[in-house]
C-alpha cells in the first residue's frame, strides 16, 4: 500500500490531471465552502468537548480545537478548515462573564462587515442536567448574547434516559429552564447525553435534533460549511455532495468538452478538480490525502476511459447522426457524473477508515472501487436512471 504513485497525466490517453491541479481545486473549493463558527457556553464540567466531539468527530479532542484567530481571541479553528470554536478557555462563566460578553461584543460587533465565514454563527449554552440549578447570572448572560443578535441554543447535557424513561430530577430542571421563557432560539431547551453511561446505562440521544436546531439556527451561507464540520449525519454529506456533482455536470456540459473522459481540454480540469475538493472537503479527507487518493482514483479510470466512452456512447440513441457539439455535452456531462459520484463513494469510505489510516491507503482498493462506480454512474446517467436514486440531483 502506498499513499502516492505516478501521475496519471503519464499515460498516453489519460487527463492531463496533476497533483498541482487537484490541490488547485481542493483550495478553490475551500474559499467556496467557507467556515461554520460555533460559539460554545457553560460552566466548566458541563461536558461542552464530549458535546463538540459526539457532533463535530474526535479528531476535535485528539488534535485540539486549533490555533486561535487572533492572540487574544477565544475564537479558535480546527484543522479542517471549515469549523471554528468560539470557547471560553481559562475564564469562568458565573465569576467572569462582563470579560467573556466584552471579548464577544468585539468579535461580534467587529465581523459584522466582514466576510460571512468570520462571524459566528449560532451559540449553544449548555448546563448540566444534574446540577438541578439555573442561575440568574447564567439567565443575564444568555439574554445578553441575544441582544448581540447571536441565536443561542440552551442545551442540557448529561441527561438520564433509560428506555423512554427520563430521570425524573433532570426532567425537573429542564421544565424549569423552559418556564423561564428565556430568549433561546427554538422552542425550549435541548435535552442531550453525548456518551454512554456505563453506570446508568443512560444511551446517547438528542445530538440529531441538537444538530437540526443548529442548522436552522445558523444562516443558509454557511450550510455547507456546516455539512462538512459535522460528522454525525452522513446523509447530509451525500446530499452536498450530489449538489456539488450537479453544479459540476452543468458546467461541464455547457463546456463542449470533447466525449473522452477525463478529457485534457483545459476548461475541463478546474471544473472537475474544484468538485472533487468539494466533495473530499465535505467529508473531512485532507489535502494531502486526497490529493494522492484522486490520483490513484482517476488514474485507472483514464486508462479505462476509451472503452468505456465508447461502450456508453452506444446506449444513446441515434448517437452517430448528431451533431458533434450535442455528443459532447451530453458524454461530458455524463462523465464528470459518473466521476462525482464514483469519488464520493471513495470519499465516505475514506472518512469511514475503510481505505486504512491516511499514512497508509490502500490504493488498489481505492483504485477498484473508483472505476466500478464510475462506470455504473456512467452508465445510470446516459439511462436517465440517476434522477430516481440521488437526493439532491434535480431533474435533466
Amino acid at each position: 500500500m502506498a499513499t502516492s504513485g505516478s501521475s496519471p497525466s503519464q499515460a498516453s490517453d489519460g487527463p492531463k490531471f496533476s497533483a498541482r491541479d487537484f490541490e488547485a481545486g481542493y483550495a478553490s473549493a475551500s474559499e467556496k465552502i467557507g467556515r461554520f463558527n460555533l460559539a460554545i457556553f457553560g460552566k466548566t464540567g458541563v461536558g461542552k468537548s464530549t458535546l463538540i466531539n459526539a457532533i463535530f468527530g474526535e479528531s476535535v479532542a485528539q488534535t485540539g480545537v486549533g490555533a486561535p484567530v487572533t492572540q487574544n481571541s477565544q475564537l479558535y479553528l480546527h484543522r479542517s478548515g471549515t469549523l471554528g470554536i468560539y470557547d471560553t478557555r481559562g475564564v469562568e462563566i458565573g465569576v467572569d462573564n462582563a470579560t467573556i460578553l466584552t471579548d464577544v461584543k468585539r468579535i461580534v460587533e467587529g465581523s459584522r462587515t466582514l466576510p460571512i465565514e468570520q462571524q459566528i454563527h449560532a451559540a449553544w449554552y449548555c448546563v448540566r442536567a444534574s446540577d438541578s440549578r439555573f442561575e440568574e447570572t447564567e439567565a443575564a448572560f444568555i439574554a445578553e448574547l441575544t441582544r448581540l443578535g447571536l441565536p443561542v441554543m440552551l442545551v442540557l447535557t448529561q441527561v438520564g434516559k433509560k428506555g423512554q424513561v427520563f430521570n425524573p430530577d433532570h426532567v425537573q430542571l429542564w421544565e424549569h429552564i423552559n418556564g423561564l421563557q428565556l430568549p433561546i432560539f427554538g422552542s425550549g431547551a435541548y435535552p442531550t447525553n453525548a456518551l454512554v453511561d456505563p453506570w446508568t446505562k443512560s444511551d446517547v440521544f438528542g445530538l440529531t435534533e441538537l444538530l437540526d436546531g443548529t442548522y436552522a439556527a445558523a444562516p443558509e451561507g454557511v450550510a455547507a460549511a456546516l455539512d462538512a464540520a459535522q460528522t454525525l449525519e452522513y446523509e447530509r454529506k451525500r446530499k452536498r455532495a450530489a449538489l456539488q456533482v450537479s453544479g459540476a455536470v452543468s458546467a461541464a456540459a455547457a463546456a463542449g468538452a470533447i466525449p473522452i473522459p477525463f478529457s485534457d481540454a483545459a476548461v475541463l480540469v478546474p471544473i472537475q478538480t474544484s468538485m472533487m475538493g468539494g466533495i473530499a472537503i465535505t467529508y473531512g479527507v485532507r489535502p494531502d490525502v486526497s490529493v494522492a487518493a484522486s490520483l490513484a482514483a482517476t488514474g485507472v479510470a483514464s486508462q479505462a476511459g476509451r472503452s468505456a466512452a465508447a461502450g456508453l456512447l452506444k446506449l444513446i440513441p441515434g448517437a452517430g447522426t448528431l451533431i458533434g457539439s450535442t455528443i459532447n455535452a451530453s458524454v461530458a456531462g455524463a462523465f464528470t457524473y459518473a466521476m462525482g459520484m464514483a469519488w464520493r463513494e471513495v470519499c465516505e469510505r475514506m472518512a469511514r477508515g475503510e481505505f486504512g489510516d491516511s499514512g497508509s491507503l490502500d490504493n488498489d482498493a481505492i483504485k477498484q472501487v473508483f472505476l466500478s462506480e464510475f462506470k455504473m454512474w456512467g452508465l445510470r446517467r446516459l439511462r436517465g436512471q440517476h434522477v430516481a436514486k440521488e437526493p439532491g440531483q434535480p431533474n435533466r
